[in-house]
């Protein structure tokens, strides 16, 4: 089964996260088959902590990948922000 999850990255006390396409056999931080995107928690108002390429993420779901809810919730949290600057 492929999911869609976070892969930690980043060093002690600050994480960074990747959201990545992986075979769900797979450890959490090893081989993926695509990066999506980013997601860093501790980013500062003028950086930008999170990044989704919605496209990408439409063509794994429409396939048969499973988001795990951490990304669904985060893909949700982008979706709004988009709409609420539009």
């Amino acid at each position: 089964m492929v999911v869609v999850r976070l892969a930690r990255g980043g060093s002690k006390h600050r994480p960074f996260f990747n959201i990545v396409v992986a075979d769900k056999r797979v450890r959490r931080d090893g081989r993926f088959i695509e990066r999506l995107g980013f997601y860093n928690p501790t980013a500062k108002s003028t950086e930008e902590g999170l990044r989704v390429a919605h496209d990408r993420l439409s063509y794994w779901v429409g396939v048969g990948a499973q988001v795990s809810p951490t990304v669904e919730r985060l893909v949700k949290q982008a979706a709004a922000k988009v709409a609420a600057a539009a």
